[in-house]
């Protein structure tokens, strides 16, 4: 009997030893992905060192599938595995924390910026305004974030559509990404406009920025 375990042995040695080969083999590795801009449909991801701006459904030449993105999170499939990252969120076989903190905007169809984040916690759509002097939101978005613009201080603004009451508050926090300010002057106006909120000084002057390429970089200046 063990002689002819032996013989089998012998007879199956050259291919435990292949099998042995192929297995101390290293596998291919996965690509490295950070999340730099999160939107509807859309994300702009760093993969292996390059930017990619990708639709949902779309590949990139390195290998990974946008799923799915909102302005909070995207979901990526590398090699046929799901996962679901948030703003500057790395994925190399593990998630690890950003390095430093950025965000990149891609310019919209219309040539504005808009970019998604919170305010007080909450989160919120906003286009960067370089000609608004603060942060502005219209009375209906104030009250759905819970400011309480009546214990700011009352005055008016001129718009296109004509003189408007304003209340100037102070946000206790503002955030886009990973990048977090407290206590930015904003203005509520009372009545529809802006339709959207608008990102302006009192906020992107606290941070740096920079385009490239049709897409916006913004970092902390500190």
């Amino acid at each position: 009997m063990i002689n002819v375990f032996a013989r089998q042995f012998r007879l199956l040695k050259p291919l435990v030893i292949a099998l042995l080969s192929l297995a101390m083999i290293p596998a291919e590795a996965a690509p490295e992905v950070k999340v730099q801009g999160l939107f509807a449909n859309r994300a702009v991801l760093l993969i292996d060192g390059e930017i990619r701006l990708l639709k949902a459904g779309e590949r990139s030449p390195e290998g990974v599938l946008l799923v799915s993105s909102t302005s909070r999170e995207a979901v990526v499939e590398i090699g046929g595995v799901r996962k679901t990252l948030g703003l500057s969120q790395q994925i190399a076989g593990s998630f690890t924390e950003a390095e430093s903190n950025e965000v990149r905007v891609p310019r919209d169809s219309d040539s504005h910026y808009r970019v998604g984040g919170a305010i007080n916690g909450k989160p919120v759509t906003m286009m960067i305004d370089t000609g608004a002097t603060a942060v502005v939101l219209n009375l209906n978005d104030a009250r759905r974030l819970g400011i309480d613009y009546r214990k700011g201080t009352k005055s008016f603004s001129s718009t296109a559509g004509g003189i408007v009451n304003t209340y100037s508050v102070v946000l206790d926090r503002v955030s886009v990404g990973n990048i977090l300010l407290y206590n930015v002057q904003a203005a509520v106006v009372v009545g529809d406009f802006p339709q959207q909120i608008l990102l302006g000084n009192t906020f992107l002057s606290r941070v740096s920025m920079v385009e490239e390429g049709g897409v916006l970089v913004i970092r902390n200046k500190f």
